[in-house]
């Protein structure tokens, strides 16, 4: 049986993210996940796509606040740095300032401003003016595109709460690649063991732990996962592969072709109402496959 066999969690879209030992579930995706966005002058979402050196910004939070019910204190930060920059600390209290006009695709709205410091951080190291903004689920709601996802929101990630890689899939990625890549390029909430490659296509509903999750749409890759995380600097060679192995012409040649390729598959929490305390996955729990298709042309995409 497939396990959960690593967590992810990225506190600041598109900067490094953080391996946890178990992560608290919320219904917009793990606690923290994609909670903060660094945005332009006008509000609009920086990302790697246009600013890859965002992948060089090392996020890290307190342990315990991955457990359940933690409540941030006034000494507790989000602690941020990157090459040739001071450490930057960010209270975990919530910022006292607004921000309106901050946009990330299809959303807009108003968010929470980390204020001054973090805004002069981020533009020396960018170069531009920026800002550092936090999600206000008090007064925003993002929901997921409702052909997919129904009733479910999001924060600042992109178009669903989670996604699932298997190690199986990256390992036979790897294996056709000159370079091997790390599971950091594809930038998944949860990684799992134990299942063949590429067998997350199939999956429409699973369960870790107690929890329900449904496999909504296989994930349609940008030019992201060909930026080396470890430098910053994009190469070709990841995307031209998973062309020819992972496209829709590939997987799905009697559908229409969208041009697209995929790696990954997007989640939903089902039970969100599910009762009690502990509503945490940890590494090491059991993934069980509760409904699939029959093959990768049937999968959503």
């Amino acid at each position: 049986m497939a396990a959960v066999s690593a967590i992810f969690i990225y506190p600041i879209k598109s900067c490094r993210g953080i391996s946890v030992p178990q992560a608290p579930l919320t219904p917009t995706g793990f606690r923290w996940d994609r909670q903060w966005l660094v945005v332009n002058s006008k509000g609009r979402a920086y990302t790697q796509r246009v600013e890859p050196k965002l992948a060089l910004v090392q996020v890290d939070l307190p342990n315990e606040a991955f457990f359940d019910d933690w409540s941030p204190s006034k000494s507790s930060f989000l602690v941020i740095k990157a090459p040739g920059m001071d450490v930057l600390k960010v209270p975990l209290t919530q910022p006292p300032y607004n921000a309106d006009g901050v946009s990330v695709w299809e959303w807009s709205g108003s968010a929470l401003d980390e204020g001054d410091a973090p805004s002069k951080w981020f533009s020396d190291y960018l170069g531009k003016p920026s800002r550092l903004v936090r999600f206000n689920p008090a007064s925003q709601t993002r929901k997921v595109d409702p052909n997919y996802g129904p009733g479910h929101q999001i924060m600042f990630s992109d178009e669903f709460p989670y996604m699932l890689i298997s190690q199986g899939s990256l390992d036979a990625l790897n294996k056709v690649l000159k370079e091997p890549v790390s599971i950091n390029r594809f930038r998944p909430n949860i990684l799992v063991d134990g299942c063949e490659p590429f067998s997350e296509d199939l999956w429409t509903e699973i369960e870790i732990d107690k929890f329900i999750f449904q496999g909504v749409r296989l994930c349609a890759r940008c030019k992201l996962p060909s930026i080396n995380q470890e430098t910053g600097i994009a190469g070709p060679e990841l995307n031209e592969t998973l062309k020819k192995m992972r496209s829709d012409t590939v997987l799905r040649p009697n559908h229409k072709q969208k041009g697209k390729i995929f790696f990954g598959q997007n989640l939903v929490w089902k039970n969100i109402a599910a009762e009690g305390k502990g509503k945490i996955i940890k590494v090491g729990d059991k993934v069980k496959v509760l409904g699939k298709v029959a093959s990768v042309a049937e999968a959503v995409v």
